[in-house]
């Protein structure tokens, strides 16, 4: 795992600006730098050597140093790929994966693609064309940000490594605002920088003097399902599992694994240690001192029942302390689940190089209770039109809205509103209920926002791949929608973001490009069942573990953190949302924000969520756009935060 960046321009490239975008990205790579310079290119590394840990040093050449490769990730069938390579004639100076890819590409060009399981974003300099070839892996495990202008290509893992080659990229792209605070998510290709751009998953990239090329070299299919009988599907699905949880201890160095006590990460240690696939496996867990949301005794009940070296810290997550590294780290906004990762990953860096993680689960095995919400809507959505809207609409919104945004009035209301569309719109309008879709979008966009944006459809991104799939089950194309923007742009852009900011690998089996052709093609049964989300995986999981843990209700790693981190987001929202830099620039308006915070604060509705992305997107915008660095936030933070009381 490490950080790749470079630079491609017929003007040529200094060795000092490839050294200082690297740089920027030493938190991914630790433990060795490196860099080539060729008359049209530069290419910078930063090293977690996690294979062949003394010669893996990138870049890395072909014989005859035509080609050069930096590369991020790993690839988890790369001894296989090797022996193939070694019997064609292929000669290697390392033990690496990185030079496996070179010698695949020098093979089989673009098509390498396809023999390549793992996760992965990786340049390739051909001197000869002189010619940048450039991939990221099937579900966008690793990132990959460029920018291409005036002839010239800029890349890197990290958006900051190119905003400090050119720091005017440093502008706002106000379409990607409306979708965040849309969505929650930024989506491929688009980013919070007006001129950056992310490489989508399951793509590749080529630019020479003739421009750039993006193709796509791989997607889920849904159709045609698997036959078989439940019991049948369970059985090819465990020894595809334990498959994949083979090929992801592939190290040359400890690999360990996280264990919220939820359903997946507690399956992937189960079945590691019954199938004898770690040895003395170290197990990180983190408690909360919040009982109803504490999952570290379930955590503690499978590392006891399994005997793994269990390392479990208490502690309580601290916005004010964290915020703007966050911030910093992420170089786009997101959402609490970060802190979470973030001080997770602080905690199992200091024990070992590489965990393994559950991420990937609910979105191939359907466990989300809107996959379910969606089917019930079409049921609600039979009653007559005219009685929901002027009958069942006038009385739910007598319904309180100050509870908890998963109440039973907010989940009736969701319905509701969901009714009256239906396909890709429905679903898209459903992830940004409690978010600033619909009427409430326009009352806070300023003068600015509002030229920019308009006739932007911020939900599209959702929309299109959800019409677009080949699937004749509605939760099919959910889950599709959310392994196209949600899986790689959120939660996995969280877990990248947060653990190489400890220079520590995350690995994700559920994400083997693999598998998840796999458990796309399954039948939808097997994947949701009335209420029941993610059958498969829950029957698979009465085999490994104890019972508790498998009749839990499904939490997530941040639901505690609105409770134990009142006051903070009570501070934190009146700091910076009370006089907003957004609102001052036109971007958005202050009194919508005002009368927002004041009824979340009155227990009038519970704007949590809208408050959050508002807050998360103002501190980005000071310290990405404004230039306000991260000790400077932190001190007026703590500045104020003593004056308050609340640190």
């Amino acid at each position: 795992m490490c950080g790749i960046t470079g630079k491609i321009s017929a003007q040529g490239v200094s060795r000092e600006l490839i050294e200082s975008m690297a740089a920027a990205l030493s938190h991914r790579g630790p433990d060795e730098a490196g860099t080539y310079i060729d008359r049209g290119a530069g290419l910078g590394h930063r090293r977690l050597s996690v294979i062949d840990l003394s010669h893996g040093r990138q870049p890395i050449a072909n014989e005859d140093e035509t080609l050069w490769i930096v590369f991020n990730g790993e690839i988890y069938n790369y001894q296989d790929l090797r022996s193939d390579l070694v019997e064609r004639g292929h000669k290697f100076r390392t033990d690496t994966d990185t030079e496996v890819i070179l010698h695949l590409y020098e093979e089989y060009g673009p098509s390498c693609l396809k023999y390549l399981r793992g996760m992965f974003a990786f340049a390739i300099w051909d001197s000869k064309r002189e010619q940048l070839f450039a991939a990221r892996d099937h579900l966008g495990q690793k990132p990959f940000f460029y920018v291409h202008q005036s002839g010239e290509l800029l890349f890197g893992s990290e958006i900051k490594a190119l905003v400090v080659a050119d720091p005017s990229l440093a502008e706002i792209d106000l379409e990607s605002l409306d979708q965040y605070l849309t969505l929650r998510v930024i989506a491929s290709p688009r980013s919070m920088f007006r001129r950056i751009r992310k490489l989508p998953p399951a793509h590749y990239l080529l630019f020479d003097a003739n421009g750039m090329t993006i193709e796509r070299y791989w997607d889920l299919e849904y159709e045609p399902k698997l036959k078989g009988s439940d019991q049948e599907l369970l059985e090819e699905l465990e020894d595809r599992l334990i498959d994949c949880l083979r090929l992801h201890m592939v190290a040359d160095v400890p690999v360990g694994a996280y264990m919220s006590g939820g359903l997946d990460s507690t399956l992937i240690v189960a079945m590691l240690c019954e199938h004898g696939l770690a040895n003395q496996l170290q197990t990180f867990s983190m408690g909360l001192p919040y009982r109803q949301f504490d999952e570290a005794p379930y955590a503690r009940m499978v590392a006891e029942h399994y005997g793994t070296r269990h390392h479990e810290e208490v502690v309580t997550p601290s916005l004010i302390d964290a915020l703007p590294q966050l911030v910093w780290h992420l170089d786009e906004p997101s959402d609490p689940l970060a802190i979470c990762q973030f001080l997770i990953s602080e905690m199992a860096r200091k024990h070992v190089k590489v965990v393994l993680g559950g991420d990937g689960g609910d979105e191939l095995f359907g466990g989300y209770d809107r996959y379910y919400g969606n089917r019930y809507t079409d049921y609600y959505a039979m009653v007559p039109y005219a009685v929901r809207r002027f009958a069942f609409g006038p009385a739910l919104r007598l319904l309180p809205d100050g509870g908890w945004y998963k109440s039973k009035s907010h989940q009736l209301k969701w319905m509701h509103r969901l009714s009256f569309d239906q396909g890709g719109r429905r679903y898209a309008k459903s992830l940004g209920y409690f978010f600033f879709g619909g009427p409430i979008r326009n009352r806070f966009y300023g003068a600015e926002m509002e030229k920019l944006v308009d006739g932007f459809d911020a939900e599209a991104s959702i929309r299109e791949p959800f019409d677009r799939v080949i699937a004749n089950d509605v939760v099919d194309r959910m889950l599709y929608a959310d392994t196209q923007v949600r899986l790689p742009d959120h939660p996995v852009m969280i877990l990248d973001r947060t653990t190489m900011a400890h220079g520590l690998e995350a690995r994700a089996p559920f994400m083997d490009h693999r598998f998840a052709e796999f458990a796309a093609l399954l039948p939808s049964r097997m994947k949701v069942r009335g209420r029941c989300t993610r059958f498969i995986q829950r029957r698979l999981a009465e085999k490994y573990l104890p019972r508790p843990v498998l009749e839990r209700p499904k939490q997530g790693f941040q639901s505690a953190l609105p409770y134990m981190l009142k006051e903070e987001y009570r501070f934190l929202f009146g700091l910076f949302l009370s006089q907003s830099q957004l609102a001052r620039d036109e971007i958005l308006c202050q009194q919508p924000i005002d009368e927002l915070l004041q009824e979340h604060l009155a227990g009038k509705s519970d704007h949590g969520n809208r408050l959050w992305l508002l807050l998360n997107s103002e501190v980005w915008y000071r310290m990405k756009i404004q230039g306000e660095g991260v000790e400077e936030l932190s001190a007026l933070i703590g500045e104020s935060a003593r004056k308050a009381k609340v640190a």
